[in-house]
């Protein structure tokens, strides 16, 4: 049953990846200007923080997902059932 729970959240983990990549690269606007006599071009950049926010909140939570998810798995291979609590 364990496994069936990490597999469970690892697949909300993977999307969240996804949406965490969408959203880094829409949080990054360029406005280009065109140069004059005077002055020459240059592309400005400006970056949208709630998407920004966004992205990094998806990439802790995708984290924490995946850390359980080897918590889950690799617990039966850590500690052997049957033995005595040390006290």
């Amino acid at each position: 049953m364990r496994r069936w729970f990490a597999l469970f959240e690892l697949g909300f983990a993977v999307p969240f990846l996804a949406c965490a990549v969408v959203s880094w690269r829409a949080a990054r606007r360029t406005t280009e200007f065109a140069g004059t006599d005077e002055h020459p071009g240059f592309v400005a950049v400006r970056y949208v923080p709630p998407l920004l926010l966004l992205a990094c909140a998806l990439v802790i939570v995708s984290g924490v997902l995946v850390i359980d998810v080897l918590a889950r798995i690799y617990r039966g291979y850590v500690a052997r059932h049957g033995l005595a609590p040390m006290i």
